[in-house]
């Protein structure tokens, strides 16, 4: 099932140029009627197209070029998910967010790695919906509340896991990567040799499965892998 409501990819009649362009994809037509009708109540927001499958979802994103795609991860012919990732490939305009009635963990983790704009639950009030939506169209990340409390105990949980694996040289050595510090730079503050400083960074990339030191400084940055005090030269004996 497809329904295109401007029947273009251009505005449709009374329509501001600034109002968000929403797809909804969902197999339930009750749930896309009600959340048409929510978003409806606002004047910034208007629904151009609707979906009940992933690939008349990417097909119809294609066509009429949507703001945001707000789509059910659990659909007749492929998940919301690996919808998703499509899109987020083939039509980068869009802004994917996923509004769902499952909040596993695996699903949320899954569709923040496809590259989603958010992570909703159908039960989000009315208003926080609008909102979430309007901040996803700015480049904001959007986590249903429900949702945002235990994945960031979960990040925790994953960063004291992997700090767990490295020694205390080298997540100073982590640290001081991602504050854009070279090697030779790094070795001066730390008092050891540039060769040693390689060393570390061998064992830091095969521990952390990296490859390039671009990929170590996003993965300090973005996943705030708890450090000692950078300060400090010598917590252990270097070769």
């Amino acid at each position: 099932m497809v329904r295109v409501f401007d029947g273009s990819a251009g505005p449709i009649a009374g329509q501001s140029e600034t109002q968000l362009r929403v797809l909804i994809v969902d197999d339930h037509e009750v749930q896309r009627v009600g959340t048409r009708q929510v978003l409806e109540t606002t004047d910034d927001i208007v629904v151009v197209g609707e979906a009940a499958g992933g690939n008349a979802a990417v097909a119809l994103t294609g066509e009429i070029r949507p703001d945001i795609a707000l789509i059910d991860i659990r659909l007749p012919d492929r998940d919301g998910i690996d919808v998703a990732r499509e899109l987020a490939v083939h039509h980068r305009s869009t802004r994917v967010v996923i509004l769902s009635a499952y909040d596993d963990d695996s699903l949320v983790r899954g569709a923040l790695e496809a590259g989603v704009a958010g992570y909703l639950l159908k039960t989000l009030p009315r208003k926080e919906l609008i909102r979430a939506i309007r901040a996803a169209s700015h480049g904001i990340t959007v986590l249903d509340p429900a949702v945002s409390e235990r994945w960031h105990h979960v990040r925790q949980c994953e960063n004291v896991a992997i700090s767990a694996h490295l020694t205390l040289r080298e997540r100073q050595i982590v640290a001081l990567v991602g504050e854009g510090l070279a090697n030779k730079a790094i070795a001066a503050h730390l008092g050891v040799s540039v060769r040693t400083v390689e060393g570390h960074l061998n064992h830091i990339f095969a521990k952390l499965d990296l490859e390039t030191r671009t990929e170590l400084v996003r993965f300090a940055l973005t996943n705030g892998l708890a450090t000692p005090d950078a300060s400090d030269p010598k917590p252990e004996a270097d070769a």
